[in-house]
């Protein structure tokens, strides 16, 4: 979920295929027993130890380099599992290691793109512990305990706080209401469990935001997020029971340095060589997308920065759009199958370009 597909421009944001170097759990326990009065971190992490999977893109029996690594926790004495989705998205093999170093296989069960979330199975023998989900949503400044497969290490702890509780990213192609978490997270940490004082998980490690706080290449400040789980969450259970559910796309991206113009100001479009009509643009179409079958056309322009050609969205179905993330947002309201009319500039005319969603999956 980095941000590469189509209809999603890269930059911004990062997965949290993302937390703290060093702290061995005793020291992380204590740290935390340190400074959240009643919480229980200690207990909550190794409760949480034989409940927690590293999660690999490799078959079972050739798992020495592994596509990518992630992370997941169990949740039922039958093996179901919960992680991102991005940690499995069109994964071609996966496997699951638990602590004790024994690798079993995993299946898919269901998955929501849209809030990053996926319920995977992993063939563990039955009876094995699992973690139980929050029964509330966590209040601001509570404590909170990530477990994650971070930088290539195995079950770490990161210690943190609940500083938010419906963050926003800021972009169509990342999960809403996130929690946000002081720990500091890094790759390998995605689909990690967020761990309450009462030892239940709240959250599921989805993303993170860096932000330059100085003029150093060392002042940046890494902002975790996750996404809120409980007990009775209708999310979950539909994923358990086998639910899918894609994000719409059509097939156009933003590539290279035109992804930082994903929300272009429209004052500043006016401004620029792009026209007097602020739309979405995109530098590339998705070859066999529905916006390749419809014909639309990216953005091509002269070496002087005059555009030569390429289509600019201004509106989906009516809704006025004035840039890519505007038309990311206006999209995902829909589902794959649904018909949409876009009102597209081409050549200083206004046309009208009608498709079919497609799910996210297919298309590359």
């Amino acid at each position: 979920m980095g941000g590469t597909g189509p209809d999603c421009p890269p930059g911004g944001p990062e997965p949290a295929h993302c937390a703290a170097h060093g702290h061995s759990p005793q020291a992380a326990a204590g740290q935390a027993a340190h400074g959240a009065g009643k919480c229980r971190p200690a207990s909550a992490l190794y409760q949480a130890a034989p409940r927690h999977v590293r999660i690999e893109q490799c078959p079972v029996n050739d798992c020495t380099e592994p596509d990518g690594i992630g992370t997941g926790f169990l949740i039922s004495a039958d093996g179901l599992a919960l992680t991102a989705y991005h940690v499995v998205f069109q994964a071609p093999a996966l496997s699951a290691r638990t602590s004790n170093g024994n690798r079993y296989p995993v299946k898919v069960v269901g998955y929501d793109d849209q809030n990053d979330l996926a319920v995977i199975r992993v063939s563990v023998p039955k009876g094995t512990p699992f973690l139980p989900l929050a029964s509330s949503t966590p209040k601001l400044g509570d404590a909170a305990l990530a477990i994650g497969n971070g930088g290539g290490e195995y079950l770490r702890p990161k210690v943190g706080r609940f500083t938010a509780l419906r963050s926003e990213a800021g972009r169509a192609d990342f999960p809403p209401g996130t929690l946000e978490l002081s720990a500091p997270l890094v790759p390998g940490d995605s689909g990690g469990p967020i761990i309450n004082r009462a030892g239940e998980v709240a959250g599921v490690v989805s993303y993170v935001r860096f932000e330059s706080t100085g003029e150093r290449e060392e002042d940046v400040e890494a902002h975790a997020y996750a996404v809120p789980v409980t007990v009775d969450d209708t999310r979950v259970a539909e994923l358990r029971r086998g639910v899918k559910r894609d994000a719409a796309v059509i097939g156009i991206s933003l590539e290279g340095e035109w992804s930082l113009l994903a929300n272009l100001p429209e004052q500043a479009f006016v401004e620029s060589k792009l026209g007097k009509t602020a739309g979405a643009f995109f530098t590339r179409v998705v070859p066999g997308s529905p916006a390749a079958k419809a014909g639309l056309q990216p953005l091509r322009l002269s070496e002087k920065g005059d555009l030569i050609s390429g289509d600019i969205v201004t509106a989906v179905n009516g809704r006025r759009v004035y840039n890519f993330s505007d038309f990311q947002y206006a999209v995902r309201r829909y589902a794959p199958g649904d018909t949409i009319t876009l009102s597209v500039l081409r050549g200083g005319k206004n046309i009208s370009v009608k498709l079919t969603l497609a799910a996210r999956s297919s298309v590359q």
